[in-house]
């Protein structure tokens, strides 16, 4: 089962970012957005608005390690308007500290997956993975 919702997860996030692979802006709105359904699913487990489920949980980390992944590329010189998006100048001013935090969101999303085994660890390690990673990167790159 694990497999099985990593691998349609993995499929549709690949099927996304192939049909969105000459346009950097709509691929990674993609990757965002799906992103941000894996951590609404995340944040319900946390407040106890939903049952923990390890294979869920799972398929939150491997949603986030592959954003984590493939974010910094999808930020080229020719994508900084246009598309609707909501990146700020301030991630091609600073690329160095952007990409630095793309790095440590991954460092800190691999550490949870080897970590999180049950609702108690998962509570532990998910309001910090949150704060310290997309929340700063958010309020610095991206526009409210």
């Amino acid at each position: 089962m694990v497999r099985v919702l990593l691998t349609v997860a993995a499929l549709v996030l690949a099927a996304s970012l192939a049909a969105a692979q000459s346009n950097p802006i709509a691929a990674r709105k993609a990757l965002m957005k799906a992103n941000g359904d894996q951590a609404k699913i995340g944040a319900a487990i946390a407040k106890g608005d939903a049952s923990f489920d390890l294979v869920k949980v799972q398929t939150i980390f491997a949603t986030f390690m592959e954003a984590a992944e493939k974010a910094p590329a999808l930020f080229p010189d020719n994508s900084k308007t246009g598309g609707k998006t909501e990146a700020l100048p301030a991630i091609w001013k600073n690329k160095p500290d952007f990409e630095r935090r793309l790095a440590k969101f991954g460092a800190d999303v691999k550490a949870a997956q080897a970590d999180v085994k049950d609702l108690a660890t998962f509570k532990a390690v998910w309001s910090g993975l949150i704060r310290n990673n997309c929340t700063g990167c958010h309020e610095k790159y991206v526009q409210k």
